[in-house]
């Protein structure tokens, strides 16, 4: 993959860190999966309370502009109950609680299985799933695939993980969000965009969304998670990044998160730490 990378002139251009200080600086988490239970095969629940305070630490030393946590805070119980995933958003958020810059959630299938959105949006003290905001000389796009097929939104036990849509409706209000800011614009959303839909972590409507970014000729980088992998690849001149799960493994050298630099110019860097180091978007 990176070979295919360094190949890439547009790649490297785009990616070329600027000289002097960048315009802005994100953080980036993703797949916590925070629960109160025993482990079940790879995933470590409870490791990622002190994983997400040791990174909240870090984040408030160096001061990014905002943290963005892309998706799946929370798991649940072998038996799952609203009360109890509750309960360990509660917990996971209060940890989001303690940096001392904006902080933004995008919404993940396990952020929702037994909770609905109002739910989540409340203890996360969030008015919206799917929004735009602007920062410095950027512009931001949280979007939300937690939908079905049939263009339900999950709550209550109601999906199929498998089964995830960005809709119409949400895909219209992106076309119009992206024409109205004349911003270079960065991407955040829970579930992937750059696999083949019929892939079981992929969006239904993955490619209509990438048409959309595409022809906005705003879009510089997506950031996803879902995927528990770091990959990267560029689709119409767009990065996209999909981050690893802090979920799995136990201690410092398992956790998993970044800092994105941003540049006047396009340009971006990715600054990974623990798992994240080895991300190929890290790595160019």
């Amino acid at each position: 993959m990176l070979a295919g990378l360094a190949a890439s002139g547009q790649a490297a251009r785009a990616l070329e860190t600027s000289p002097g200080a960048p315009a802005l600086r994100i953080g980036l988490i993703t797949d916590l999966h925070y629960a109160d239970t025993p482990d079940r095969g790879a995933r470590n629940y409870r490791d990622s309370l002190p994983k997400t305070s040791a990174a909240v630490s870090y984040f408030n030393i160096q001061k990014p502009d905002f943290v963005m946590e892309i998706g799946d805070m929370i798991d649940a119980l072998p038996v799952p109950t609203a009360d109890s995933e509750a309960q360990f958003l509660t917990d996971i958020s209060g940890e989001f609680a303690r940096l001392k810059m904006p902080r933004h959630y995008v919404l993940g299938n396990h952020c929702v299985y037994s909770l609905t959105k109002p739910q989540f949006l409340t203890i996360c003290r969030q008015p919206k799933s799917y929004y735009s905001f602007d920062k410095g000389q950027f512009h931001f796009v949280v979007l939300d695939a937690c939908f079905r097929k049939d263009g339900v939104d999950y709550g209550r036990l109601n999906f199929d993980w498998t089964d995830t849509d960005i809709p119409l409706k949400e895909r219209d209000w992106l076309t119009a969000d992206l024409k109205a800011t004349k911003r270079k614009t960065v991407v955040f959303v829970h579930q992937r965009l750059d696999i083949p839909a019929d892939k079981d972590d992929a969006v239904h409507s993955a490619s209509a969304v990438r048409q959309v970014l595409a022809e906005s000729g705003k879009v510089l980088t997506v950031f996803q998670g879902h995927s528990h992998v770091n990959d990267y690849q560029q689709i119409d001149g767009i990065h996209y990044c999909t981050l690893d799960a802090v979920v799995g493994g136990t201690g410092a050298a398992a956790n998993a998160y970044s800092i994105l630099d941003l540049y006047a110019d396009g340009s971006m860097k990715l600054e990974g730490f623990a798992k994240h180091a080895s991300n190929p978007l890290a790595l160019i």
